[in-house]
């Protein structure tokens, strides 16, 4: 039985706003690591319509078949991967980008893996580089919206340690890692972009 190629309808459907943000952040970036590609849909599409950037996709190993399968079917030359990455993995894929994007695996992913990536991320970029991360989050522990809410309980019945994550302690983390908030872009359906300036090495 083949491999069906993966499909998010969550990411054919914010493909187009995050895409308007991230030709302002990644203007003048030359490479990306995107952390969590999920289905491949997005990296796909970015690489498309940012030519001038060459996108790295990468995600844990289970899910790598279906990105292949996505990235098969792509003819441009700015499109590398899917590579095998854990952000708590101790060693991450020696890469020289200056751009990093993940969306929506902030509240999947359990508190010391939030914690990982902000700490990988703080490595792997140099002064200048950009830290693009998408998603539902909280302000000062209150939720955004109702949905948002309903969302987050939905989200900790599956698995108790993931959830929305909120901004104060994500701005901590990037503090850590020698990150500045730069940028907080409102996005459709209650969701954010949120875009860190690394500013020290």
């Amino acid at each position: 039985m083949p491999h069906m190629k993966p499909f998010a309808e969550s990411s054919e459907q914010n493909k187009l706003p995050i895409l308007g943000v991230l030709q302002q952040e990644f203007a003048a970036v030359h490479s990306v690591l995107e952390i969590g590609s999920g289905t491949g849909q997005h990296a796909v599409f970015f690489a498309a319509q940012l030519p001038h950037l060459h996108w790295y996709a990468s995600d844990v190993a289970e899910n790598l078949p279906g990105i292949a399968l996505w990235l098969q079917e792509y003819s441009g030359q700015n499109l590398s991967g899917p590579q095998t990455l854990d952000v708590t993995q101790a060693q991450w894929p020696l890469l020289q980008v200056d751009g990093v994007f993940s969306a929506n695996t902030a509240h999947i992913m359990h508190w010391p893996a939030v914690q990982a990536m902000f700490a990988g991320v703080g490595r792997l970029l140099q002064p200048g580089g950009r830290f693009c991360l998408y998603g539902p989050f909280n302000y000062h522990g209150e939720f955004t919206s109702e949905s948002n809410a309903r969302f987050d309980a939905w989200l900790k019945a599956r698995d108790p340690r993931s959830g929305v994550r909120d901004v104060n302690d994500l701005l901590a983390l990037g503090a850590e890692a020698g990150m500045q908030l730069v940028r907080d872009h409102a996005m459709p359906a209650n969701n954010r972009t949120l875009v860190w300036e690394k500013t020290r090495a």
